[in-house]
Parts: C-alpha cells; sequence; structure tokens
C-alpha cells in the first residue's frame, strides 16, 4: 500500500532559505543607513533646546537648594544661639538665686536681731524715761538712787551690746554725709584754717624753739671743748 501524496516533500529548504536572505537585505541594508546619517539642523536645534531647557531646571534646583542652605545655616545659628544664651542665663540665674537667697536669710535674720535690739532699747528708754526724782523723799531717796542707777547702768549694757551688733550706731552723722565707698576725709586742724605761709612758719618756730635751743647749746658746748684742746 502506497503513502499519501505530500508537497512538502518536493520543497527544497535551502533554496527557500537563501531567497528569503535575499528579500530581507535590502530593508536592514536602509535601517542601518538611517542609523548612521549625521543630525540634520532640525535635530540639533531640538537638542539645544532640550539642553537649554534642562540647564535652567538645573539652575533653578540649584536656587531652591541654595535657599535651603541658607535657611538650614540661620536655623543651626539660632540653635546655637539659643542653646549658648540658655546656659548662660541658667548659670547667672542659678547663681543669683543662691546669692539672694543667702542674703535674704542674712537680711531676715538681721532684722530678727534688729527687731529684738529696737525692743530692747525702748524698753529701756521707757524705764530710764519713767525715773523721777522730782518724787524722791528724804526716806525713799537712797532706795530710788540706786534703782535709778541700775536702771541707767541696764541702758549702758543694752547700748554698749547694741553697738557690738551694729555698726552704724557708731558715727553714723560722721559716715553719713562721704559718699558710698568712700572714706571720709580727715579734718584739718582749727589753728590752720585761713593761716598763710609766714604765720604757719611762726606757728612752727613758735613750736619747735625748744628743740632749736638745745640743739644750739649742744653745738656750743661742743665748740668750746674742742677750742680748750
Amino acid at each position: 500500500m502506497t503513502a499519501p501524496f505530500d508537497e512538502t516533500d518536493f520543497v527544497d529548504r535551502d533554496l527557500q532559505s537563501a531567497r528569503t536572505a535575499r528579500v530581507a537585505a535590502p530593508s536592514g541594508g536602509a535601517v542601518s543607513a538611517v542609523a548612521s546619517r549625521p543630525p540634520t539642523r532640525e535635530e540639533l536645534e531640538n537638542k539645544v533646546g532640550e539642553t537649554q531647557q534642562r540647564i535652567v531646571e538645573l539652575k533653578r534646583t540649584q536656587e531652591e537648594l541654595e535657599r535651603e542652605r541658607t535657611a538650614l545655616e540661620e536655623a543651626r545659628r539660632r540653635r546655637q544661639e539659643f542653646e549658648t544664651g540658655r546656659g548662660e542665663v541658667l548659670q547667672q540665674l542659678t547663681r543669683g538665686v543662691a546669692l539672694l537667697e543667702q542674703a535674704e536669710f542674712q537680711a531676715r535674720r538681721d532684722a530678727e536681731q534688729m527687731a529684738k535690739t529696737l525692743a530692747g532699747f525702748r524698753e529701756v528708754l521707757a524705764k530710764v524715761q519713767a525715773i523721777h526724782e522730782e518724787t524722791w523723799t528724804t526716806e525713799n531717796w537712797n532706795v530710788e538712787l540706786t534703782r535709778a542707777l541700775a536702771t541707767v547702768e541696764n541702758g549702758r549694757m543694752e547700748w554698749n551690746a547694741a553697738r557690738l551688733k551694729w555698726t552704724l550706731l557708731d558715727g553714723a552723722s560722721a559716715n553719713a554725709a562721704a559718699p558710698p565707698g568712700e572714706a571720709p576725709a580727715a579734718a584739718a586742724p582749727q589753728w590752720l584754717d585761713g593761716r598763710g605761709f609766714w604765720p604757719l612758719c611762726r606757728a612752727g618756730l613758735a613750736l619747735t624753739w625748744p628743740v632749736a635751743v638745745a640743739v644750739l647749746l649742744a653745738l656750743v658746748t661742743l665748740v668750746v671743748l674742742l677750742w680748750r684742746r
């Protein structure tokens, strides 16, 4: 029994492949020719325009980055200034609070002590003012005098004790006229006021003439002894 007829058995496949290659060759050459040709003026102008647009965009981006950098530097400077200022203020205020608390405590204690001293002064002052010697009689004047002396002595002791605590009780009137932080100037002797040069010389000679006479006598005695030798 014979096989069925097949047309592909009489096809030369090598010849068909060669024909296909010859047909495809012209189109491939056209594509390579198009790819290897130089760009036209329109294409160059388009590329120049695109490049210029990219440059503009890059400049805009650079300017935005510059503004952002400037803002960040300003924020950093302000942050550093804030941290430095806060540290300084905290240190100063902490030290000030400590000093003022200590001064306040000392002032409060001084005020309490001064209040006690003032109350003692008033009490002793009232007792001294209550002494009325015109009411003494011949029968009780000795006893009243003893009481009065004791009251006066208590007042003196109170005054001396207060002077040790409060320096303003000593020379308050003399130091009141002097400026703060400046010692009062020593007052000139009254006998120097309103005197000229020669009156002062005569006054000095009057004060030193005993010494001058003694020196003169010593010189005369020395000359006599030398002359006798």
